[in-house]
């Protein structure tokens, strides 16, 4: 019974350290860099959908089954979410369709100038 609470405290402090990092190093990433950062995630998270996919195929009990239909859930809405506004930012930096047109180019008149 020891064992397992020292498993259990090992796995809740490391991942208290892993929320501590992982907050140091996003944010201090550039604005510039965090359309990068964001599709970089989405691959993970997509890699997290598939394991959760795994998990619950071997799942046993009802309980387990739910619990894995809400990570699938929960990863699922990740990953929407992360290449929505990945899109969003993308969009961005797209040039608009009047700055697109060249210069000298008439093409409202029909080509006269």
């Amino acid at each position: 019974m020891i064992e397992s609470t020292t498993g259990i405290l090992e796995f809740l402090t490391i991942f208290v350290l892993a929320i501590f990092v992982g907050n140091e190093v996003v944010s201090r990433v550039p604005s510039i860099l965090h359309t990068p950062l964001m599709s970089g995630s989405n691959a993970i998270h997509g890699i997290v959908l598939v394991g959760t996919m795994i998990i619950m195929y071997s799942a046993h009990g009802t309980l387990q089954l739910v619990i894995g239909f809400f990570a699938v859930l929960l990863a699922t809405l990740n990953i929407v979410g992360g290449f929505t506004v990945t899109d969003r930012m993308l969009e961005m930096f797209k040039a608009k369709p009047a700055e697109r047109a060249p210069k000298g180019d008439d093409t409202t008149t029909g080509g006269a100038k």
